[in-house]
């Protein structure tokens, strides 16, 4: 269906919609439903989708109906999906998305704004410029604050390193307003983050052009958390070797443990020192939703630029981050431009241009699915999730705790993620000197169990050793879940490689 804008044509959209809604439904209830992940490893989907070459097919030259197309994708893509929904899907941060969230999908998608040019997308800029609000409301930044909608937790530390060196550095180094640091005056520069953060901030500083030498990693203490006294004696070392500390990244919900760095002893540290303070709050930052845990993430309102990742656990479809910063001006003297072909051809009042305030041009009108969902539950609504999830994980490290075949590192979780290992009796009690073993034995135990469909969790390395690892932003799971969980692992464990 191409013209599909006449009168004569709705029937035919309704028809398709209503197709398209059942084999949604069918692949919710009759696929995802039924186990986390498919069985298969990377080269048998390869073969299973591509045919035995594992190759992909050619464009194709002719038409093909609308109900055929639908037909291939609930027969030959629909069980081949990771499945978040699933109540034993134990992910990455990838959570089920809230209907109302989907709802606000397929409206964008029908609406396709451009969030550029405030005149390719109008309601669509002022309802980002609403959320964004009230992302900084939550985290309780300071008037003059501002924000943006980004693709996701990467280009938001991409953005918040390049303010560190446009507008912090610049700063620095006493450079005029039309000078920015470039070349040579990158080299000599620190910027620290403990040995957890995210892989963003050394893509960040490499694709702005810093040395590689530029990142300081600290060590982060027996719980993976960075604390001040670490950072303070690197500076110092740093200071007397002459080089120019610039910034801190800390994290608030680290990717591999959940853990949160000691982020208002790294604020104290930031001011005495005169530096720029980034916090990677990408997953837990969500914790500001509830009243009863927010106090897990501290001290985010101090620093200067904020990244907070809503496809996370806000319950959101991909794609939409959040790059948050003090001073809505850093943003738009580090990314303002005017092209000729953005010029309005009428005086008013300066409109809102998003790409003033951002790397990307184009953007899809991300606000929307957030805006109805956060509406539909409200704070109060999304905080109970968070809750719900972290109960669980407490729940998972009280079981852990409770058996000789598990052991969680570390005991407790900050958050939401547990990291934990199966300890087969014959490694049970030499398990120091069976490392390596013990090692492999969770990654045969991981795919025996992605294979069995019974649950899905990911794996990790920890000061060098392999853990499974539990990251929970689903709300279907339930406590029944986690018991069911651990008593497949020890049955799967008793077989898993003959130990």
């Amino acid at each position: 269906m191409i013209g599909y804008t006449s009168a004569e044509a709705r029937p035919a959209l309704e028809r398709l919609g209503s197709e398209a809604w059942q084999v949604a439904l069918s692949y919710l209830y009759d696929e995802q439903a039924q186990r986390p992940v498919a069985p298969e490893s990377y080269g048998e989907m390869r073969q299973h989708l591509f045919g035995n070459r594992g190759l992909p097919a050619r464009a194709p030259v002719e038409p093909t109906n609308s109900v055929d197309i639908l037909r291939e994708f609930q027969d030959r893509l629909a069980p081949r999906q990771f499945n978040a929904a699933h109540p034993r899907s134990f992910a990455y941060f990838t959570p089920p998305p809230l209907v109302m969230s989907i709802v606000g999908e397929l409206l964008t998608q029908w609406l396709n704004q451009s969030v550029d040019l405030w005149q390719a997308g109008p309601s669509a800029a002022l309802i980002e410029e609403e959320v964004v609000g009230w992302l900084r409301d939550l985290l309780e930044m300071r008037e003059g604050s501002w924000g943006v909608l980004t693709s996701g937790g990467v280009m938001a530390n991409i953005m918040a390193m390049t303010l560190a060196r446009d507008v912090h550095l610049q700063r620095r180094l006493s450079l005029s307003s039309h000078e920015r640091p470039r070349g040579r005056a990158l080299a000599g520069v620190r910027v620290y983050t403990s040995d957890q953060a995210h892989f963003s901030i050394a893509r960040a500083l490499s694709v702005l052009g810093f040395p590689r030498e530029t990142l300081h990693l600290v060590p982060s203490d027996d719980h993976f958390r960075l604390q001040a006294d670490a950072v303070a004696e690197a500076i110092a070392a740093d200071r007397g070797a002459g080089y120019l500390p610039l910034a801190i990244a800390a994290v608030a919900g680290s990717t591999n443990t959940g853990a949160v760095d000691a982020v208002p002893a790294l604020a104290d540290l930031a001011d005495r020192e005169g530096m720029w303070l980034h916090v990677d709050a990408a997953y837990g930052g969500a914790a500001r939703l509830s009243r009863r845990d927010a106090h897990r993430v501290p001290g985010l309102q101090r620093a200067d630029s904020v990244t907070i990742d809503p496809h996370k656990w806000f319950f959101q479809p991909c794609d939409i981050g959040a790059l948050l910063v003090q001073r809505r001006e850093d943003l738009r003297s580090t990314f303002m431009s005017r092209p000729e072909y953005y010029r309005a051809s009428y005086n008013s009042e300066e409109a809102l241009n998003w790409y003033e305030y951002s790397i990307e041009g184009t953007r899809r009108f991300r606000a929307l699915k957030l805006w109805m969902s956060w509406k539909h539950l409200g704070t109060t609504g999304l905080g109970r999730l968070v809750e719900h999830n972290n109960d669980l994980a407490s729940y998972l490290s009280e079981r852990i705790a409770e058996s000789p075949e598990f052991e969680a590192v570390p005991a407790l979780p900050e958050l939401s993620v547990v990291c934990f290992r199966h300890l087969p009796p014959a490694l049970r009690h030499a398990r120091n000197s069976n490392q390596e073993e013990l090692d492999r034995h969770q990654d045969q135990l991981q795919r025996a169990l992605e294979i069995s469909g019974e649950a899905w969790l990911s794996t990790t390395r920890l000061r060098g050793r392999t853990y499974l690892r539990a990251g929970i932003l689903n709300y279907f799971s339930t406590a029944d879940d986690i018991d069911h969980l651990l008593q497949t692992l020890s049955r799967l464990g008793a077989e898993v490689g003959g130990i």
